[in-house]
Order: structure tokens, then sequence, then C-alpha cells
């Protein structure tokens, strides 16, 4: 079940993180990417999901833990809010006090999640945890919303090399055909840049999420203003 309170009015901007194509002089990629973190929370970003599926879990308790840390400090400076979501660790994301869980098709089953989360003793913070869905298919997204997903990442939208082992790209189409069929949140993926972010929002999306977008930005918080502005209108 969606939680509209939870939302933001404007389009929804997700990075998702990938330290292993981080530059680190002295190779401490997760130093690098606590770094990088701090620069788009500082720039706006919404939404950091944490998508470091190599590490061990306490090596990702220990980045999320700090992630959270981190943009905590930058919020209370007075900047746009932004919520650390980790990518299929229910249990990390629970025990560092992150701001949702981001589930794989083929993770765990998001009704279970949520049912759980809803039977939890903590019921009162469900409505600040949110439980988002990755899906590849118009039939996916309207299953991941069935299930209580509070969002849905809708993807790849455009050819992108991250994305490949998920197939050829959907299009705008798909990503429209996916967006009506669903009265949550829907972020679009894949390939998405600052030129064909708005081609997105127009079909329907809720917002967009990227790796490079957000990773590899030489000027970030110039980046997030212009898709501020673009996806304004």
């Amino acid at each position: 079940m969606s939680h509209p309170g939870k939302f933001l009015r404007s389009a929804i901007l997700c990075y998702v993180t990938d330290r292993k194509d981080l530059a680190s002089e002295d190779n401490h990629q997760n130093r690098a990417l606590l770094k990088r973190i701090a620069i788009a929370a500082a720039a706006g970003v919404d939404w950091i999901q944490v998508r470091e599926k190599d590490l061990s879990a306490k090596e990702l308790c220990s980045l999320t833990g700090d992630a959270v840390a981190q943009t905590k400090k930058i919020n209370e400076r007075g900047g746009r809010a932004s919520r650390i979501l980790v990518n299929e660790r229910l249990d990390v994301a629970r025990s560092e006090h992150a701001g949702g869980v981001h589930l794989g098709e083929h993770s765990l089953p998001v009704h279970d999640v949520c049912k759980w989360l809803a039977a939890s003793p903590n019921l009162g913070e469900r409505d600040k945890f949110l439980v988002g869905v990755s899906c590849h298919s118009v039939q996916a997204a309207a299953s991941a919303a069935r299930g209580g997903a509070d969002y849905i990442f809708f993807g790849p939208v455009f050819a992108t090399p991250s994305k490949a082992p998920f197939g050829a790209p959907q299009g705008l189409q798909r990503l429209a055909e996916a967006c009506g069929c669903v009265s949550i949140p829907v972020l679009a993926i894949g390939g998405i840049t600052v030129d064909n972010a708005s081609d997105c929002v127009a079909a329907g999306a809720g917002g967009i999420a990227a790796i490079r977008l957000f990773q590899d930005a030489e000027n970030l918080a110039s980046v997030v203003t212009e898709l501020r502005v673009k996806l304004a209108h």
C-alpha cells in the first residue's frame, strides 16, 4: 500500500551507487563513495540507493550507517532532505535506520516484505520506510503495486551498459504503459540523461533513477538544478 505523504510533489531524483566506477587515489572505494553521497545529498538529490552487492553484511552495514549519519547532518543544515535506500538487504536497511529497501524483481517478494513490516513492533514507522521494486515489464509493475510496493523502478528505458543484462530497452511507450497501470510513483531508469529525463516524466514517470548521471557529474549541483527546471515543465 502506498503512502502519498511520503513523496515529494516534484519529480523524484534518485542516485543509484556503484563505487567500483569511482576513481579513488588511495583506492578506498567506500570512502570515495561516501564523499559522492555527501555531494549528492548537498546538491539536493532526493533518494540515494546504496547498491553495492559485493559487500558483506558487515561492510554494507558500516557503509549504510555512515551514509545515513552523513545525510542526516546535511539535512539538519537546512538542505533538501535526502533518503538512503538499501538495495535488497532489508535487514541492513532496518538495522541502520535507512529510509527504505529496494528489491530486485527476483529477490524477496514485496508482499512478504510489506506484510512483515506491517506486523513489526514499530508499526508507526511504516509511513517513514519505503519499499521499492525493480520491474522490467508492465506485468511486473502491476504485480509489484498489488503486492504493496511504494514505488517502482521501470527500465531499462534507454540503452545503457549497466542494464544490458535485462534485455533491450523498454522505450517510452512501455514506460507510459507501466505508469498508467499503477497508482504509485514509477521512476524511469536506464540510459537517463539531462536531455531525455523530461521525456520520461512526460510519459508519466514520477521521477528518474540513474548511476552515471549523478555519479560522473563534475558539478552535480548544476545538473540537479537543470533537471529541476526541465522536469517542472
